[in-house]
């Protein structure tokens, strides 16, 4: 009887992880990149979320972004990849990396957002950047000048726009799994969807970095 018992557990076990596994497919809730972008080898999981400032959707977005990466376990890294298709775009670019750098990004990334939607600053200039990180992060004119002008900026500006250009993606906001999945509102059917499709790939790539 238990032998019975265990068989039809089991059973279940694999009817419960085939239902788990058809419930996304890719191409259709998701894409899968056809040449996998490389990712720091340190048996985590990556998600880069590749996005604009002046974005509607990305600003709305992170109401479910900001809790959700709280949430993340320890074997998962989020980074922002801030796309670069037009003049504000990279000005915006240069403000993240700038921040970054300087050791405010989290301080000041929601802020950037509500300064351009909620409160009209676009914030596209230089004075206006600094007269930003200055008001909002207590930062000195100095090291947002020396920051702004760093080659660690340009660096990883130009590093980020040839990630942006690898993972093939046309508009944002967008989120990249692994290097290898991408995931957008269309392929999610919303964008409510996008974070319980990245949370099975999530899954899904864990399982292969343990070897099951």
């Amino acid at each position: 009887m238990f032998a019975q018992v265990s068989k039809w557990i089991a059973a279940a076990a694999l009817l419960i992880s085939a239902v788990a596994h058809a419930e996304y497919e890719a191409g259709k809730e998701y894409t899968v990149l056809a040449e996998p972008v490389a990712v720091m080898a340190d048996g985590k999981v990556h998600i880069e979320e590749a996005f604009w400032y002046g974005c509607p959707h990305c600003f709305h977005l992170e109401d479910d972004i900001e809790p959700w990466k709280k949430n993340l376990a320890a074997d998962v890294a989020f980074e922002g990849v801030p796309a670069m298709f037009g003049r504000a775009w990279v000005a915006h670019a240069q403000l993240y990396y700038v921040a970054d750098v300087l050791g405010v990004l989290s301080q000041v990334h929601e802020d950037i957002f509500k300064a351009y939607h909620i409160h009209g600053k676009k914030l596209l200039s230089r004075d206006d950047q600094r007269d930003f990180l200055v008001e909002k992060a207590g930062i000195s004119e100095k090291d947002f000048d020396k920051a702004y002008e760093s080659f660690t900026v340009k660096s990883r500006m130009k590093q980020g726009d040839q990630r942006i250009r690898a993972f093939g993606i046309s508009g944002v906001p967008a989120l990249i799994v692994q290097g290898k999945y991408v995931v957008t509102a269309s392929t999610a059917g919303g964008q409510k969807n996008m974070l319980k499709v990245v949370d099975y790939l999530i899954a899904k790539e864990r399982a292969a970095l343990q070897g099951k």
